[in-house]
């Protein structure tokens, strides 16, 4: 068995253990007879909590992970940055910006409206990034033009708490630009599961343009694969995939950052081959994250946007600490 499979069954085991711990612990605690009755009384108040409550926000949170670090995996193969997160290129701050227009507007009663406004936010930044390196080619000016797209988007959603006439709207606004899976039920996996499925086939379609970038801009264009299209394949996963994680769970940071670090060594490096396992090691990291944010004694749950944030930061300080000491080695 090669080192990604070992790592990929290692992967699963540690997601199917986390979300068996996830669905069985949290605020209420249940007995063994309990836990017995929710297998196997279906209309019994342990059943309702824990596959009604736990389960679909365990799901959700695997799903928008492993979109999220899906996402970081193919940014970081087509820029051949380490630094690039599905943020980086604006996508996020549209889908954002779109979810929250939805909100103030008052549309956010209508099922689905806010889901839709993100994807549709996010499907616009990633058409405008298609566009974009259509015409120009270089990651460089694909990063300055995505931070653009990022920064615009980032001042119009500050607009929108500076002229909303209601401080309810606005608070539901930053409440879900803080990033959370609490109360999200199985409609919401079922929006975010297609999603993260068909780009994950659009990012795996455009795996070999992603491994010959690794090689060099120059190497790519002499390799006689179609690139242009491979980069519009890798575009359209990473807006699909972002869209869908924040249409769902509002902005979450540093998991399409972190995920790819976390196991590109076992990979050595390949953008490839490192599609696969940075989603199932960012959907671990979300589903632990979410555990850990839930269980905290706090009066108020913390929300999962900021507990990543919080966790994170100084892990991603480590894993940069190590990679320097290998590059002075």
């Amino acid at each position: 068995m090669t080192r990604p499979s070992r790592l990929t069954l290692v992967l699963a085991c540690l997601i199917a253990a986390a979300a068996v711990i996830g669905i069985l612990l949290g605020e209420t605690v249940f007995d063994l007879a309990q836990i017995s009755q929710a297998f196997t009384d279906p209309g019994s108040g342990p059943a309702e909590v824990l596959w009604q409550v736990r389960a679909p926000r365990v799901a959700t949170a695997l799903m928008v992970g492993a979109a999220l670090g899906l996402s970081g995996a193919v940014m970081q193969g087509l820029l051949r940055n380490p630094l690039a997160d599905p943020g980086v290129l604006g996508v996020s701050s549209a889908a954002a910006l779109a979810a929250a227009t939805a909100i103030v507007l008052g549309v956010a009663a209508v099922p689905g409206a806010v889901e839709v406004s993100a994807l549709l936010g996010a499907a616009a930044a990633g058409g405008l990034l298609i566009l974009f390196s259509a015409r120009v080619r270089s990651p460089e000016a694909l990063i300055l033009f995505g931070v653009a797209v990022s920064s615009f988007a980032g001042a119009a959603t500050a607009l929108i708490f500076n002229l909303s006439p209601s401080p309810i709207a606005m608070a539901e606004v930053m409440s879900w630009l803080l990033g959370s899976v609490q109360n999200r039920s199985w409609i919401d996996v079922a929006w975010v599961t297609p999603a993260v499925l068909v780009a994950g086939a659009l990012a795996a379609l455009a795996a070999p343009g992603l491994r010959m970038l690794s090689l060099g801009e120059e190497t790519a264009r002499t390799s006689g694969l179609p690139m242009a299209r491979l980069r519009l394949l890798a575009l359209a996963a990473t807006a699909l995939a972002t869209g869908a994680a924040v249409a769902v769970a509002g902005v979450i940071g540093f998991v399409g950052l972190a995920a790819p670090h976390l196991v590109r060594g076992a990979v050595r490096g390949d953008p490839g081959r490192l599609l696969l396992p940075s989603a199932l090691a960012g959907g671990l990291m979300l589903v632990v994250a979410d555990l850990l944010a839930r269980m905290t004694p706090t009066d108020q749950e913390l929300k999962l946007g900021v507990f990543t944030a919080l966790v994170g930061a100084p892990l991603f300080a480590l894993i940069a600490w190590r990679a320097a000491r290998e590059w002075r080695l």
